[in-house]
């Protein structure tokens, strides 16, 4: 089942709508990337084969945007290549194209006349280097390939044209291209072990057809340098290969490169291969989606990129993503560089919201990032992580966040008189739902939000626990009581009488009792997190509200449909995406808090499992649905819920990955050895 994941057949290859609404994605541990759709056709501005992160992870350029190759064979010729440009689709390779499979890395085959013709492609890891390799596996005699580069050097944000950024210096070294632009673009590399014949030429108009569904400008021109040929015969060892590279490659280098990715594949195995949740067919391609993400930052540091193609690094995503991307699979050293990463960026209490692309200082405009940060460390010790790391190192970051939040921080940001946290500034987005718009928010939130105080009581508790174990009283006694009169209030505060579930936000731009009585999500995580701030008499209404009106296969929806602000559809220009990102779209990753809770509410029944399990059921499909092996950032609320957003988004894989094996299979975390002291999870099998 697991392979008919990463394979599409010739069915699908040769519809051109199927072939070109699927897309791959190879990365190289470094926010670098390559992507494009399955016929090998460009459809967004971030497709590329190699896609390098200049300045890891977040400043990443677009420089060897495709190979266009045409096969001979009996004098007849053969046009692999898929386009599509205003006018029309041209060539039309897809017609030829036989099957495509992107484990263990890209695979694509065409039958062209007689002869079967395989292309396959890796970035190496560590570094911004794709190889590419062509092959003739079949045939009665040889074919003859001529490959046509398509090049640019442009930030992957910004499309090009001919006339803005000119023609490259090419220089040629024997098999070695070198790619000068002008300004302050990237020079860069390609190899090949082919025949070169000069003779530049441009590529004018691309269409890009999900750019301009999203309403951004869709096309691009791109450079070719000349004609790279080689004739294959069956049998021939290496074929023809190319080396794509901001650094002197040689395409000789392309074993090790292929051999070190499929060692990465087998590792995804071995590790879900090796718990008995390894039956259960979600398993293994969520832990082989889950590496993707996390990259290199600053030296030996580590960071997760939220999204691709186009998301950086975001310090919200980063630590509610944590626990499914590393703990989980057991990546505990990956797992405590990225908090020590983001520890060196801790200021007034808040860690940054996200790294810019184009370096400049991070944004901390953030509510509750911080408080994720508090909870991913208490995970990373529920899994056996490193106490004298966390007491020397972390401990010290979240007293930082937990004293600046009791008196007040940037934003608004600050403990109130009812014990709750109230955040908001006019014109920012600060909790995980705001939108806006250039003149209005979308989804204000500026009060005391339903999951910010959910976050602040978990943190109290965690910070109280770890205070405990250094024996430091005074501040654990603190905040103990801090969390007794957060889950006071907020039990007096946030129960909707009417709706039978929570308010979503408290005393709402400021003013006292007026409290939105919206039926989102956010409720769940009063439920979900490891301390629960609710009281558990009321766990089974709040889950089963958010059962009947939010969930969807693909995710619960932001807000209910029976609201009259509900948006069942995410399409459209900027403004009309905008308008529905929180306002009924569905999100994959909310599915995690909703196993969770489900389970915490419900108890441990064999009947209950499987209905936590059948929480998950849309997701299997969904992986070879948009992003191949990806699950996606949104969904339409509405029927067929339709997927959107980023193809592949880390937290839609990390909570469904941790819900599934803390909450339902029951094989994580591998229980370590406790010391008196230590922070106790609540169990997820609590029986109300």
């Amino acid at each position: 089942m697991a392979q008919d994941l990463y394979r599409v057949g010739r069915p699908r290859c040769t519809d051109l709508a199927g072939s070109r609404s699927l897309e791959w994605l190879a990365t190289n541990g470094r926010g670098g990337f390559a992507m494009a759709a399955v016929n090998q056709m460009l459809t967004r501005r971030y497709h590329g084969l190699l896609v390098a992160a200049v300045d890891p992870p977040v400043e990443r350029f677009c420089l060897l945007a495709k190979l266009d190759v045409t096969a001979t064979v009996d004098g007849l010729t053969y046009e692999l290549a898929t386009n599509d440009y205003a006018e029309a689709s041209h060539p039309r390779g897809h017609r030829l194209l036989e099957s495509f499979t992107i484990r263990p890395f890209p695979t694509w085959q065409w039958r062209a006349g007689d002869g079967l013709i395989e292309q396959t492609l890796c970035m190496a890891q560590g570094e911004d280097t794709t190889f590419v390799r062509y092959r003739l596996v079949r045939g009665d005699g040889p074919v003859t390939l001529t490959v046509r580069p398509l090049c640019t050097s442009r930030h992957f944000h910004e499309l090009t044209h001919y006339q803005e950024i000119g023609p490259p210096n090419v220089e040629c070294d024997g098999a070695l291209l070198s790619f000068h632009w002008p300004g302050d673009r990237p020079t860069w590399y390609l190899s090949h072990n082919g025949n070169y014949r000069p003779r530049s030429d441009w590529y004018y108009d691309f269409a890009l057809s999900i750019e301009r569904e999203r309403g951004y400008d869709a096309s691009q021109d791109l450079f070719m340098p000349g004609l790279v040929t080689m004739t294959l015969s069956p049998g021939m060892t290496d074929g023809l290969i190319f080396a794509a590279s901001t650094r002197k490659r040689t395409w000789e280098d392309y074993e090790s490169a292929f051999a070190a990715v499929a060692a990465l594949w087998n590792t995804a195995d071995q590790a879900a291969i090796a718990e008995p949740a390894a039956l259960d067919p979600l398993v293994e391609p969520l832990f082989a989606a889950a590496g993707a993400f996390v990259v290199r930052r600053d030296s030996d540091l580590r960071t997760v990129i939220a999204g691709y193609p186009w998301f950086g690094d975001w310090g919200r995503d980063t630590f509610i993503s944590l626990p499914g991307l590393c703990l989980v699979p057991g990546r505990l050293d990956d797992a405590r560089k990225i908090i020590a990463a983001f520890a060196e960026r801790e200021d007034h209490g808040l860690i940054p919201n996200r790294f810019p692309p184009h370096g400049e200082s991070p944004s901390y405009n953030t509510a509750d990032a911080a408080l994720w940060y508090v909870h991913a460390a208490d995970r990373y010790l529920a899994y056996g992580g490193d106490w004298d790391f966390i007491a020397e190192r972390v401990f010290p970051i979240i007293t930082a966040i937990l004293e600046a939040h009791e008196h007040g921080t940037r934003y608004g940001i600050g403990v109130r008189e009812d014990g709750l946290l109230a955040s908001g500034q006019e014109g920012l987005a600060l909790t995980w739902m705001d939108a806006r718009l250039p003149d209005h928010a979308v989804t204000p939130r500026i009060g005391k939000p339903v999951e910010v105080n959910a976050l602040w009581h978990n943190a109290l508790c965690i910070g109280a626990a770890m205070a405990d174990r250094l024996k430091e009283a005074k501040r654990a006694g603190a905040w103990r009581a801090m969390a007794e009169q957060c889950k006071a209030g907020f039990n007096a505060r946030f129960w909707n009488h009417e709706a039978g579930c929570l308010y979503d936000v408290l005393d709402v731009d400021g003013r006292h009792g007026w409290n939105d009585p919206a039926i989102r999500p956010n409720q769940l995580l009063a439920v979900s997190l490891t301390h629960p701030v609710l009281d558990a008499s009321r766990w089974r209404a709040v889950v089963g509200v958010c059962r009947k009106k939010l969930w969807t296969p693909m995710g619960l929806r932001t807000l209910s449909p029976d609201d009259p602000h509900y948006h069942g559809r995410y399409a459209g220009d900027t403004a009309a995406r905008d308008g529905a990102y929180h306002q009924g779209t569905a999100w994959p990753w909310l599915l995690g808090p909703m196993v969770t809770a489900y389970r915490r509410a419900f108890g441990d029944a064999p009947s209950v499992k499987q209905q936590a399990r059948a929480l998950l059921d849309g997701l299997l499909p969904h992986l070879s649905e948009a992003g191949i092996g990806g699950i996606s950032e949104v969904a339409d609320g509405d029927k067929p819920h339709r997927p959107g957003g980023c193809p592949w988004q880390a937290w839609s894989v990390a909570e469904p990955l941790r819900a599934l094996c803390e909450d339902i299979l029951r094989t994580h975390p591998r229980p370590p050895s406790r010391q008196a002291g230590a922070p106790q999870p609540v169990p997820s099998d609590y029986q109300v």
